[in-house]
């Protein structure tokens, strides 16, 4: 199978998730006797019940040694500008991409009140960062993670590992000017919140409550909000430290931002 257009997922639980998503398309499962035996274990089915009738929706498996399976991997990596490392678990997915929706969609969605939930990151570039980020997101129901058209985090196999599956859940929407999308949001009714360790007002000064619509805008992971987006927010707040350290890694940020933000109803 060539991988162009094709995600690359690793990770038994991440694998077991795409693998139950009719939207993904041309399934090649490369596993081991044993990896096997543990997906369909993670799944409580065989990998045939999975496979629908159109040959787009079959699941091809190849059944490979350890060896010969990491070495395939390998390949697949190099073939796609990818960086190798061992996949975990002796098991991985090759399978059409998850498009990314476009700015209409989302403002259709608001409109019908179907997203009141959503992540807008300012150039995170760290994969690691976005898919914590993602996997978080999924366990709080954000319904949309906005993320820059060029200069973002990339979808790599190490993605899918750490985001754990979430990637099949919170649609990604690409956006090319994140100031004027904020701007939309605004005019849209949505309350666009931005986090800097910088800000002088806390989550507690807020009244979340009368704002149903929220945007959560969290920055780089070294520069932090950008002066153009920290313009278009509503607000900025910060994370109250309880100790010597003001600061935290954007995907621990985002976490702890989004369990105060969103719990809040």
């Amino acid at each position: 199978m060539s991988t162009n257009n094709f995600d690359i997922i690793t990770g038994i639980h991440s694998v077991a998730c795409a693998l139950q998503n009719s939207e993904r398309k041309n399934k090649t499962l490369y596993v081991t006797d044993e990896s096997l035996k543990a997906l369909e274990k993670e799944l409580n089915t065989r990998i045939q019940n999975l496979s629908g009738d159109s040959p787009e929706d079959e699941i091809e498996v190849q059944v490979l040694s350890t060896h010969s399976l990491q070495d395939r991997a390998k390949n697949i990596c190099q073939s796609e500008g990818f960086q190798y490392s061992r996949f975990p678990s002796n098991l991985f997915l090759v399978t059409t991409k998850m498009e990314a929706k476009d700015l209409n969609w989302l403002y259709d969605k608001i409109v019908s009140n179907e997203v009141t939930k959503i992540i807008a990151l300012d150039k995170v570039t760290d994969a690691h960062n976005g898919a914590a980020i993602m996997r978080t997101a999924a366990f709080y129901g954000v319904d949309a993670i906005i993320v820059a058209s060029r200069g973002g985090f990339g979808e790599t196999p190490s993605f899918f590992r750490i985001s754990s599956g979430a990637s099949e859940f919170v649609p990604i929407v690409k956006a090319s000017s994140l100031p004027k999308v904020i701007g939309k949001l605004k005019d849209m009714g949505v309350y666009c919140l931005g986090l800097s360790e910088h800000a002088t007002k806390e989550v507690k000064d807020l009244d979340l409550e009368k704002k149903p619509f929220k945007c959560l805008v969290m920055g780089a992971e070294d520069t932090g909000l950008g002066n153009a987006v920290s313009r278009q927010v509503d607000d900025i707040i910060a994370l109250e430290s309880m100790g010597p350290i003001k600061s935290l890694n954007v995907s621990v940020a985002s976490a702890i931002a989004m369990e105060r933000v969103f719990s809040q109803k």
